[in-house]
């Protein structure tokens, strides 16, 4: 499983034109896009939903455990494209949607059993994501 965080000022997520989920810009934020592989288990969304919850990358080396900061969650299954080979990149790493879908519930579950204030795509679907990174921040997790 792999999470790519972005801090953001804000985001939002539509779906046919209608937004889905958001990181209003009153305040700072997490957009959460989440990979899944075929070797990943409950158990590790929700270590990284706990790595992520307490992530020292806000404003003043705070956590968005510490300023209980909106997360937007975002399945991605690109974040497990192979471009080793040619032109084309393969997608045989990420997990099938029988997989993964379940998978990126559970990782959103968990944040929201911790405290977070949780929004989030619509697995899927063809999804527009609409971004200000502050900083701007990225940072890759993984276990």
């Amino acid at each position: 499983m792999r999470v790519l965080v972005q801090r953001v000022s804000s985001a939002s997520v539509s779906v046919e034109n209608r937004v889905v989920g958001a990181v209003r810009p009153d305040r700072q934020g997490l957009l959460a896009f989440v990979g899944v592989t075929h070797h990943d288990d409950v158990g590790k969304a929700q270590r990284l939903a706990e790595k992520l919850w307490n992530l020292r990358i806000l404003t003043d080396e705070k956590s968005a455990s510490d300023v209980n900061a909106p997360i937007l969650v975002v399945s991605q299954f690109t974040l497990y494209a192979d471009t080793a080979k040619g032109r084309r990149p393969s997608w045989n790493a990420a997990a099938p949607a029988a997989v993964a879908e379940p998978l990126v519930g559970k990782f959103a579950e968990a944040l929201r059993a911790l405290g977070a204030r949780v929004e989030a795509g619509v697995f899927g679907a063809h999804m527009q994501v609409e971004l200000v990174n502050d900083g701007p921040v990225t940072v890759m997790l993984e276990l």
